[in-house]
């Protein structure tokens, strides 16, 4: 055994470091480290008033990914939950405003009407269609799944990361859905996204060492269920697969062990790369219905 090895951070054991709070001599990494007035305080002695650390943009108590810890952390998660039942509502209350905004690959009906669809240019679809749902269970299941899957999620990654993983799953999810699915078969709903914060809980989960097979255990279930039909609701099982692997692309660069400029550039450069890779797929499946 090496007796000469620094201590691990407490919030990162990975890192050795020869610092430790003033305050309750905790050993933090320099990620962690907030200065005060005589040497450097943790982000728990910060955050509960107990220092007097001085917190600015720069040296905030930040996430294991790298994001400013939010007062609350569930913020973005309650406005997603939100905004997909508020456009649930105002579907319901007007059923045709829900057209335009499926996931509709290409579709042309016997009257001369012109073409719909993504291959047609109408790429919003892509995204839109992650937000709307068709009937209440459907909404309420999803959002149910949101809440318990995206809460500690958010709080681990932060609202930015957070936010840039859902959105990405969702596009992953679409993308793969309009390559393999029939053209004329509307898609909708957020499990897509959903299924994006799974993957990337459970990159979470290994990179923080945790027990592994309940959360093994929740994605196999979960990807059991995508091969179910709920009536004559189909469930899209090319949505969750395409927005579980998404979603732990996207992970796995937000939670690489680096620091500083570096961290950043490889955290928004892989989601880069996962968009380009989405719209690689969306361009060959359009190239191949025009």
């Amino acid at each position: 055994m090496d007796t000469d090895r620094l201590p691990g951070c407490y919030r990162h054991p990975d890192r050795d470091t020869g610092i430790s709070c003033t305050r309750c001599e905790r050993p933090i990494c320099p990620e962690c480290m907030i200065s005060a007035s005589v040497g450097f305080q943790c982000p728990e002695c910060v955050r509960d008033g107990s220092g007097t650390g001085h917190r600015s943009s720069a040296n905030a108590p930040r996430t294991i990914a790298g994001g400013v810890v939010a007062a609350d952390p569930h913020l973005v998660t309650k406005v997603l939950i939100g905004l997909n039942a508020a456009v649930f509502l105002f579907c319901l209350a007007v059923p045709s405003a829900a057209r335009p905004l499926e996931l509709l690959g290409r579709y042309a009906d016997y009257y001369g009407a012109p073409v719909q669809g993504v291959s047609s240019g109408e790429y919003h679809r892509l995204m839109t269609s992650v937000f709307l749902h068709a009937e209440w269970w459907h909404v309420i299941g999803n959002m149910l799944a949101l809440w318990v899957i995206g809460g500690p999620l958010e709080a681990a990654l932060g609202r930015a990361r957070y936010l840039a993983v859902y959105l990405l799953s969702g596009l992953g999810g679409s993308a793969l859905v309009y390559l393999l699915t029939a053209p004329n078969v509307p898609t909708i709903g957020a499990s897509g996204a959903v299924f994006g914060l799974l993957g990337a809980t459970v990159v979470l989960a290994r990179r923080l060492r945790y027990e592994m097979r309940p959360v093994l255990v929740m994605v196999g279930l979960m990807l059991l269920l995508s091969f179910v039909s709920f009536g004559s609701l189909r469930v899209s099982w090319q949505a969750h697969m395409g927005g579980l692997v998404t979603g732990a692309l996207v992970a796995l660069g937000m939670l690489l062990p680096a620091a500083g400029r570096s961290r950043t550039l490889i955290q928004w450069g892989t989601c880069v790369v996962v968009f380009l890779l989405a719209a690689g797929v969306v361009v060959l499946r359009t190239a191949e219905l025009t």
